[in-house]
């Protein structure tokens, strides 16, 4: 079965459990790493994640993987917090972590630059505001971003 449609069948069977839980689905990934295969479900919600809470959301996952058995091969579920240098995805995403310090690593060099670093200034148009240099402002279309995540600090 295709990467995409494990992980649409996961987040139908994920959010109800999520949605119980005052949780919120950060991300899916179904990725081969050497000889194994890996489902991560990312999950947050406010004042952060707990081990318990993990273990709780990837049991009733599991049972439900389990009924529906969506991939017929052998993988590990991982279930976890999308740690500090959170990926940015959804739209509200670019709304709830506007002011803060991120990270942009572009399919194509902007400025001879192919890793942006900077404030998120929000999304308009389906374009990234990136403030950088304290002045200037950069607009960069969503397709050309590999990803954005969260800038780490310290």
């Amino acid at each position: 079965m295709g990467q995409n449609k494990v992980e649409k069948i996961t987040e139908e069977l994920v959010t109800p459990i999520i949605e119980s839980g005052n949780y919120e689905l950060v991300d899916i990934e179904f990725k081969k790493e050497g000889p194994h295969r890996y489902l991560r479900v990312y999950v947050d919600k406010p004042g952060g994640i707990t081990l318990d809470d993990c273990q709780g959301i990837s049991e009733a996952l599991s049972e439900k993987l389990d009924e529906r058995d969506p991939i017929p091969e052998n993988y590990f579920l991982e279930v976890s917090s999308p740690g500090i240098d959170r990926p940015l995805k959804k739209d509200k995403d670019f709304q709830k972590f506007k002011g803060e310090l991120v990270e942009l690593k572009l399919f194509e060099a902007i400025n001879g630059q192919k890793l942006l670093e900077g404030q998120l200034m929000g999304l308009e148009n389906n374009h990234i505001m990136l403030k950088i240099n304290h002045s200037d402002t950069l607009q960069i279309p969503r397709d050309k971003i590999a990803i954005t995540r969260l800038a780490i600090k310290f």
